[in-house]
């Protein structure tokens, strides 16, 4: 089974209970100077208890010292800094883009993964499925589906042949 990616922004118990095993857990930071460690350890620390992996958005020094799973890094983040970073073989890096140039970036910033945007929800980056397969050819890199994914259109990702997706509403 393929991963899934679950974007939250709160510690809350109950959205992660409903949780597989498959999912990975996605603590949105993009706030990096204002970070409350010990909510997110507490996070951290509840995902290991359910056997769920832990990633820290936006904050990739961070997520290495507290010794999470792995980093996101958004689209907007260009940082190049990490690559000087020593990391644990398993520590994975994944991280956003919205077209070919940010998908550039992401090559450039050795991501494991791209989450690639938007693809249903209907807003500046809104791709749609053609343009989303046009983009997932030109890298690589494993592309994760992101963007409006919720239950009714689950179907449509079969299209992609990527069962891999990321999302907020879609778990909760």
């Amino acid at each position: 089974m393929k991963n899934k990616y679950y974007f939250i922004n709160k510690f809350d118990t109950n959205n992660i209970d409903k949780q597989s095993k498959e999912t990975i857990i996605i603590y949105r930071n993009y706030t990096p100077e204002k970070v409350d460690e010990k909510q997110i350890l507490k996070i951290k620390n509840y995902c290991k208890k359910k056997r769920l992996k832990f990633y820290l958005s936006n904050n990739i020094k961070l997520a290495v010292k507290l010794k999470f799973d792995g980093a996101y890094i958004p689209s907007f983040n260009k940082s190049m800094k990490h690559l000087s970073y020593s990391l644990k073989k398993d520590f994975k890096i994944i991280g956003s883009a919205h077209n070919l140039k940010e998908i550039k970036i992401k090559e450039k910033q050795k991501t494991k993964k791209i989450f690639l945007s938007s693809l249903f929800k209907k807003n500046k980056n809104f791709l749609g499925v053609n343009r989303f397969k046009l983009l997932s050819k030109l890298t690589k890199k494993e592309i994760v589906a992101l963007g409006g994914i919720s239950k009714n259109n689950t179907k449509k990702l079969s299209l992609l042949n990527n069962p891999e997706f990321a999302g907020i509403s879609y778990f909760e």
